[in-house]
Order: structure tokens, then C-alpha cells, then sequence
């Protein structure tokens, strides 16, 4: 049997990587040709954001694994946990698949509506679990901000 840490780890990695296969070198291409605000100077960190926001988000699963290991309200949250990385890793491909800077705009909100509901889920199993969503809580408004804000600098791609 594998670890609870491991198997946390590996599906952590899984959905990102499985979800980006889908987008092509053209779907990268619009992206990258995309307006940008001014005022995004920290494009280069994004990916760094990005690689801490998903080793909290597992720690903070493996926390509430840990808290009552194999329960069935432990798996229910294991699934909102998957559900909500669905979401974060859908928003590349969706967007560059749809060429809708819009429909990113939405997705980026869902996923921080899901990920604030699986906060305050997970607080009473683990004050560790809640802190360690904090960084995917504060940092995706500002991504879905700059999605937003990409939107009216490229009207044509909405």
C-alpha cells in the first residue's frame, strides 16, 4: 500500500500534467501573444506561485488525511480536494482550447469559490490544513484578476 503522502503527492502532479498535455504549441502561442497590464512586472514568478500554491494544497490534504485517515467524510474531502485542482488545472487549457479570455475569468473565479469552501470545510479538521490553503485563497483572485484585466486589453479574445 502507498503512503497517504505519496499517493497525495502523485495525484497533485498527475492533474496539472495530464491537463496541460492537452494544450498545443498553438494554444500556447495565443497565450503568449495576449496584451498584458502594464502593471504585471512578476510574470516570471507566476510559475513559482503556481509550484507553492499546489505543495500547500497537498500538504494541506495530507492534514486532513491525517486528522481521521480513511474515513468516509476524510474521502468526500479528498474529492472536493481533486475537484477544486480540476478547476485550478482546467483554467489553462480551457481558456488557450477556447481562445476565451472570459470563460478563464470564470473558471479562475470558480476555482477560488471551490477552494474557499474547501477552507472552511477543512478548518475544523486542521487549523495547519486552513493556513496552508491561504496561499491558493489570496494568490488566485489576482490571477483571475489579470485574466480580467488581459480581457479589455484584447477585446477580440474574449
Amino acid at each position: 500500500m502507498i503512503p497517504p503522502w505519496l499517493g497525495i503527492g502523485l495525484v497533485t502532479l498527475a492533474v496539472p500534467f495530464t491537463c496541460n498535455r492537452f494544450i498545443s504549441s498553438r494554444d500556447f502561442r495565443w497565450f503568449k501573444n495576449l496584451r498584458r497590464p502594464d502593471w504585471l512586472t512578476f510574470e516570471w514568478a507566476i510559475p513559482i506561485i503556481w509550484t507553492v500554491v499546489f505543495i500547500c494544497g497537498a500538504w494541506s490534504a495530507y492534514n486532513v488525511w491525517q486528522a481521521d485517515p480513511g474515513s468516509i467524510s476524510t474521502w468526500l474531502m479528498m474529492g472536493f480536494y481533486l475537484v477544486v485542482e480540476i478547476a485550478i488545472s482546467l483554467y489553462t487549457v480551457v481558456m488557450c482550447k477556447s481562445r476565451s479570455l472570459k470563460i478563464g475569468t470564470i473558471i479562475g473565479g470558480t476555482g477560488f469559490f471551490l477552494g474557499a469552501i474547501l477552507a472552511v470545510m477543512v478548518q475544523s479538521r486542521s487549523n495547519l490544513a486552513f493556513w496552508l490553503l491561504v496561499p491558493y485563497l489570496l494568490w488566485s483572485p489576482v490571477g483571475t484578476f489579470v485574466t480580467w484585466q488581459m480581457m479589455q486589453l484584447n477585446p477580440l479574445d474574449v
